[in-house]
């Protein structure tokens, strides 16, 4: 089956789960091929945490007076930002959201800093002054993006005591140089045939926080083609 095919056929599936039978960086990948599997997700896991300390170096201020945070973490269950962010900032106490299959393992912290919750980021996430999400909305649909929103909404407090949702992803920017926008497109047409998500540029970012019901945003700063999001209540 080739992409002309796939158009022709009315599936809300992408290409890749249409053709494999199994969704990338998911548990039916690894029942299919383990082996590329683990490669795929050893590469994404690269690719997320590359530039950790450099971004919380850039922006320790986005975590002056957070006593509380709720990292998700999506579905590799990769908490290597979670333990970045209670190294350099050893005040702040920290949930980490992990899909239920990837809690086998997985322990508190032995300082008390960080504890680990199983469930499924678009039914619950675990309350806290400020929830952080590190490249998983766009794996996402707009629709799911903004019911995973919306409950980060509901666990956090008003803007007024501190609320706030921290999005580190993708923002198409199609000012950017040739090499730089040809690289992002081409980033965006893999995410679609491979999942059910895809790059956006802020306009569609904006639109998405306004449909969790989000009042406010800060485009705080953009690294090549990552960016960080401060998203208000």
């Amino acid at each position: 089956m080739g992409l002309a095919d796939w158009f022709k056929k009315d599936v809300l599936t992408p290409p890749f789960e249409e053709l494999h039978g199994a969704t990338l960086f998911h548990e039916s990948m690894k029942n299919l091929d383990t082996d590329f599997h683990k490669m795929a997700n050893e590469a994404l896991e690269a690719h997320d945490n590359f530039g950790i300390p450099i971004a919380l170096r850039e922006f320790r201020d986005l975590f002056n007076g957070i006593q509380s945070v709720t990292y998700c973490c999506g579905g590799s269950g990769d908490d290597a930002a979670a333990r970045a962010i209670v190294k350099a900032f050893p005040h702040i106490k920290c949930t980490v959201l992990v899909d239920p299959k990837m809690m086998i393992g997985t322990k508190s912290s032995d300082d008390g800093l960080i504890s680990y919750v199983a469930g499924d980021m678009l039914n619950f996430i675990p309350p806290a002054q400020t929830v952080v999400l590190k490249f998983v909305l766009h794996f996402l649909t707009d629709e799911d993006c903004a019911k995973i929103l919306a409950q980060c909404r509901k666990a956090i407090p008003s803007r007024k005591d501190g609320g706030k949702v921290i999005i580190a992803d993708i923002v198409i920017d199609y000012n950017s140089p040739g090499p730089m926008l040809e690289a992002q497109l081409l980033v965006d047409i893999g995410f679609m045939t491979m999942t059910k998500g895809r790059q956006r540029d802020e306009n569609e970012w904006r639109q998405i926080f306004k449909n969790a019901g989000f009042t406010d945003y800060k485009l705080l700063k953009k690294f090549g083609a990552r960016s960080v999001f401060e998203v208000y209540p």
